[in-house]
């Protein structure tokens, strides 16, 4: 009698086990569980007064392209890569051309006469008409050409892939890299976490570059060196959030900086100080947890959006 009765607690005693593990693992599914408390809520930051809000939004361009990866500005045309084309554009959305190239294009600038195209690993040079002029060869295999800036004579590029920016002559001869370490030991120089890496000459001549991973814009000689630097890390709509932003930049004619962010989408515009200025597009206007657009601007200060998630060029001008 005695052992029929421990038989007896024992099996009470395994259902309630199995019942306290259904139990907790039905309350742990992820569809069950509870809000957390402590979660960044991102709908607060999506809201802009509308008093900040300095540009307004006149056109827009569809672009008969799957995948835009790029666009440039230079006298009063558009030049957009994209499907293994290049496409240039009245600033009116008429095109002009479709020219056919040879590899997917992953990036684009236009000066000394001449079209530069950054490939995944390599960069080509093309007349104004899109003939191939030269291939430059292959860089590295582990190389990731996101942004090209010219200035005179010379091009330079930054290579995500390395976390480097290569310095050409604008005939192809490659002259320097560097990785943005300002000592021998540095612990980092250029942080890339993701393929956003983004550089842009002002309209006097100063290399800017974006250190994405660390929300900062940084000014350099053309030999390498930091000459100065600003950022904003923040969440609020005065700064940078999340792993890699600006994710895009261009300069208007007087030298103020227009950003471009992804995951929280806006497109902004900062003093040749580094001071907030004014928002030229709301996130509100694009894909939620969207790509930046990539940007350009005019001699008038309008800025001209690529937008990736709606295959389209968007036209912005100042209220």
């Amino acid at each position: 009698m005695k052992n029929k009765g421990i038989v007896i607690f024992l099996i009470i005693l395994v259902v309630v086990m199995v019942a306290v593990v259904v139990t907790d693992f039905s309350s742990t599914r992820p569809d069950k569980q509870p809000a957390n408390p402590y979660a960044l809520n991102m709908d607060e930051f999506k809201k802009v007064d509308p008093k900040l809000i300095i540009f307004k939004e006149t056109e827009d361009f569809k672009l008969n392209l799957a995948n835009p990866a790029g666009i440039a500005y230079k006298d009063s045309i558009l030049y957009v890569v994209g499907d293994s084309s290049l496409l240039t554009i009245q600033k009116d959305g008429r095109l002009i051309s479709r020219i056919q190239l040879d590899d997917d294009p992953a990036c684009i600038t236009v000066g000394d006469g001449k079209i530069f195209i950054g490939f995944t690993n390599h960069i080509a040079s093309y007349d104004l008409n899109g003939k191939l002029i030269k291939d430059w060869g292959k860089i590295d295999d582990k190389s990731v050409l996101t942004s090209l800036a010219v200035w005179k004579k010379e091009l330079f590029a930054a290579d995500a892939g390395l976390r480097k920016v290569y310095r050409y002559s604008t005939g192809g001869y490659k002259i320097a890299a560097f990785e943005g370490k300002h000592e021998e030991d540095a612990l980092h120089g250029f942080i890339v976490p993701s393929p956003y890496f983004d550089l842009a000459f002002s309209p006097y001549g100063e290399l800017w570059i974006v250190n994405p991973g660390n929300h900062s814009l940084e000014n350099y000689t053309l030999n390498g060196d930091m000459r100065g630097f600003w950022k904003h890390s923040s969440n609020a709509v005065d700064g940078f959030s999340g792993c890699c932003n600006p994710a895009q930049f261009t300069f208007l004619p007087d030298g103020s900086f227009v950003t471009s962010e992804k995951g929280l989408v806006r497109i902004k515009i900062y003093k040749a100080s580094g001071e907030f200025e004014g928002v030229v597009a709301a996130p509100d206007k694009f894909t939620d947890d969207g790509h930046a657009p990539d940007v350009a601007s005019d001699e008038e200060g309008n800025v001209y959006a690529l937008d990736f998630d709606k295959n389209m060029i968007r036209v912005f001008v100042p209220k």
